[in-house]
């Protein structure tokens, strides 16, 4: 048992390794351990032998325990015991059996003695009145010794059971392990037969002999499975093997550009595969890997409204946990009233927002000519996004339903933004922004979580969509699975796992990136992403490789080749390419991060007070400033006022709904104010797009179609 249950359940204790166990007549046992004595009394004599039978091999197996925790104790680092504990614990449970066994060997043979000296006593008898007696203890030392044997045969079978099922489990580890060891000798052939192929290439091309950049990618045959981004339930029985799973993405040694000849065409012709189109001097990948922050962040332009740098440091307020469980007896989980310390001081449509922190991406990606080209940088866009999450493991502000947020940067940064909660249950976010540089990016996310024991996992679903206005490509993807690690005890953690597909339903040209989950085993980049830009075609033309957290590079493709095909059907190809281009670097934090919630520069700015706004934006969420001043007991209480607020708006929804059913009319429910729901003509599904009218409100002062609910 538990401490917590022996604590409700037990009178007391008493440590069994050091415990002495008697009989003082039939039906009576005495358990001492120095100064401390236990009287057990049994219906019977058969059931006081069961008792003691039981207690000692309890008393048996707490000796052997004590004896492996002094003898196990500082000799092993906490690592290996980790490592070896699913072979350990088998082997010892294995040995408990054992000694169980040995255990009932040892009672049968005192039992059997008893049993024999009773046997004798019944012989030497004389006296008629005795033997009935004697002929009793004689049969009762007989059932004791039936039921002893049964325990012992009970050991053996548990033994016998326990060892074929874990005889199964080591020959499936045995398999894998011979299985990798295969795998792993094909590699190094595969790759041995490739080094000698591009030995001869070499040999036979001399401008190509000073390096080549070889970049070995491992695909299922067939076509590549997208990621549509709606929720998966994977089974949680299903047995994983964390280490070497899978072989490394990409090898890339990189060539000599100067061995290539120089051309003044643009990269629109990236995609016939020709060395000489990967300008060195004046493309849109050496803009984008020379800009500097500055430049980037679009500090050059003029006139740049002075905002904010930082705010009030986090104060270091402890957490009762038991406080907030008393609060949830009883209640159902919508009306839990979850602390602000669990939060930062940002609702979820001010982080939806800052998805645009490297927008200048999508500014340069309008110059591309070449939609392969352009290609490239979207995927940089969608895996900048990701960038901030890092450290950033405080939940945002759920946001009211009718609340908003708008980030007006068209005078400084060319473009506008505009949120908006369209629903609460589920909960939803629509997001609409429109570049005067060239480009409207649209999207509604709705948030799902999974809570499995030690992690959590955030599965945004619903479709990105991206539409560049001179060309007309329209790119649609979706977000990958965020998992917040350490949920219970330890400290907190985010990785992004999963894949993104985008494709540009234009052009038909595809770019899959995979974002390889985090493994303590593995000897790959932590956050590593890795993709290839295709044509229509199924062509390659570039190469992405990088962080979530950090940069993306971008690789043409000279020429590819497939390898040959392994025994589990997967098919190696090996992509010549150039050296890579730097699309997109993480900026850096601010000073003082640490203690401000690690916001970046953009984070910073995102709830600081701006005149002329919607009153259902975020910024004037009392319960979120008063939190970000510090205040945090009062913004405990001003929090379950506005969610309190909203409960009885929605029993007010729902008895409208009911009258109106009763009176047979039609209730359309909450109708979002600046968004409405329409069909997809790319996708198919509905979602909610700006009707218009926000902006045209905020230049008259006009908010009287907002509802009141700060």
């Amino acid at each position: 048992r538990t401490q917590a249950e022996m604590a409700h359940t037990c009178r007391g204790t008493i440590n069994l390794s050091t415990a002495h166990i008697d009989t003082e007549d039939s039906c009576n046992i005495v358990l001492s351990n120095g100064g401390r004595t236990y009287h057990l009394k049994a219906n019977s004599e058969v059931e006081r032998q069961r008792w003691v039978t039981a207690l000692e091999l309890a008393k048996a197996k707490a000796i052997r325990m004590r004896n492996n925790q002094s003898d196990d104790s500082g000799d092993e680092e906490p690592a290996s015991q980790s490592d070896k504990s699913e072979l350990h614990g088998p082997l010892k449970t294995l040995s408990s059996k054992l000694e169980d066994l040995s255990t009932c060997n040892e009672l049968i043979a005192k039992h059997g003695a008893a049993l024999q000296r009773s046997l004798s006593e019944l012989e030497n008898l004389r006296l008629p009145a005795d033997s009935g007696e004697k002929i009793k203890a004689v049969n009762e030392r007989a059932t004791l010794f039936r039921i002893t044997s049964n325990a012992m045969i009970n050991a053996c079978r548990d033994f016998l059971d326990l060892a074929e099922s874990h005889s199964r489990k080591w020959q499936r580890l045995l398999q894998h392990e011979r299985e990798q060891r295969i795998r792993l000798e094909e590699t190094i052939e595969q790759l041995a037969k490739q080094h000698n192929s591009l030995e001869r290439a070499c040999r036979g091309a001399p401008g190509l002999a000073s390096g080549t950049a070889s970049i070995s990618s491992t695909a299922k045959a067939g076509s590549v499975q997208s990621a549509k981004g709606e929720a998966s339930d994977e089974d949680e029985e299903t047995e994983y093997f964390d280490a070497m799973e899978d072989a490394p993405a990409f090898i890339t040694v990189t060539a000599d550009p100067k061995h290539h000849r120089r051309s003044g065409s643009n990269l629109s012709g990236a995609s016939e595969g020709h060395p000489e189109d990967w300008n060195l001097e004046d493309s849109v990948f050496e803009s984008s890997n020379q800009s500097s922050y500055n430049e980037s962040t679009g500090k050059d332009l003029l006139p740049r409204k002075r905002r904010r740098t930082r705010i009030p440091d986090k104060p270091n307020y402890s957490l009762n946990l038991w406080s907030i469980m008393k609060n949830c007896i009883g209640k159902e989980l919508s009306k839990i009233p979850m602390p602000v310390n669990f939060n930062e001081p940002l609702s979820m449509l001010q982080r939806l927002t800052e998805d645009l922190e490297y927008h200048e991406l999508l500014d340069k990606a309008v110059k591309c000519e070449s939609s392969t080209e352009q290609m490239c940088f979207v995927a940089a866009f969608s895996v900048s996004s990701y960038s901030t999450t890092v450290h950033r493991t405080a939940k945002p502000f759920n946001p009211l339903l009718g609340e908003t947020y708008e980030l007006d940067r068209l005078e400084e940064l060319g473009f506008r933004s505009l949120c908006e909660q369209v629903s609460h249950h589920p909960p939803a976010a629509a997001h609409h922004v429109y570049s005067r540089r060239g480009w409207t990016l649209w999207q509604e996310i709705t948030i799902a979580s999974k809570f499995r024991g030690k992690y959590l996992s955030i599965m945004p679903l619903g479709a990105i969509h991206l539409e560049f206005h001179s060309s007309g490509n329209h790119y649609v993807w979706r977000k990958v699975t965020s998992t917040v690690h350490n949920i219970i005890v330890g400290k907190l953690w985010i990785d992004q796992s999963g894949e993104i597909e985008i494709v540009n339903h234009k052009s038909k040209d595809k770019c899959q990136l995979k974002f390889t989950p985090y493994s303590y085993f593995s000897r790959d980049v932590p956050r590593k992403v890795t993709g290839v830009v295709s044509d229509a075609d199924g062509k390659a033309h570039y190469v992405m490789s990088g962080t979530w957290d950090e940069k993306m590079e971008c690789s043409k493709i000279l020429h590819s080749s497939h390898g040959s095909t392994s025994t589990e059907g997967k098919q190696k190809t090996v992509y010549q390419t150039l050296s890579p281009k730097v699309l997109w670097r993480k900026y850096p934090l601010p000073e003082n991060a640490e203690n401000m919630y690690f916001f970046s520069e953009l984070a910073l700015t995102l709830n600081e007070p701006e005149e002329r706004v919607a009153p259902t934006d975020s910024r004037l969420r009392p319960d979120q400033r008063l939190m970000e001043s510090g205040r945090w007991d009062e913004a405990n209480v001003e929090k379950q006022r506005l969610e309190e607020k909203q409960r009885a708006v929605r029993r007010r929804r729902e008895a409208e709904a009911v009258e109106a059913l009763e009176e047979g009319k039609d209730y359309e429910g909450y109708i979002p104010l600046w968004f409405e729901r329409k069909v997809d003509a790319v996708t198919g599904e509905l979602i909610c797009v700006y009707k218009g009218g926000y902006w045209e409100a905020k230049d008259k002062q006009d908010w009287s179609v907002c509802p009141d609910i700060f």
